[in-house]
């Protein structure tokens, strides 16, 4: 049987709640070490803007739905 730390998860339940429509897609690319973090479902923005935390904010018009976080196992 396989085991997963739910308690985790469960951590970011405050997070996903104050999300437009309560949803958070998150994504990891181990290679590129970068995380992505959508509050939509993955698609394009319209514009973005770096951060000196070197984080991505992704815009689509005014609205942030997602960000990037650069060096993410580094934090």
């Amino acid at each position: 049987m396989a085991v997963i730390n739910v308690e985790n998860y469960l951590r970011l339940l405050s997070d996903v709640k104050e999300t437009p429509g309560g949803n958070i897609w998150l994504s990891y690319d181990a290679e590129a070490d970068v995380l992505y973090v959508s509050f939509k479902q993955p698609g394009d923005a319209t514009d973005s803007e770096l951060t000196d935390e070197d984080v991505i904010l992704r815009y689509d018009g005014d609205e942030i739905i997602g960000f990037t976080v650069l060096h993410a196992s580094e934090r």
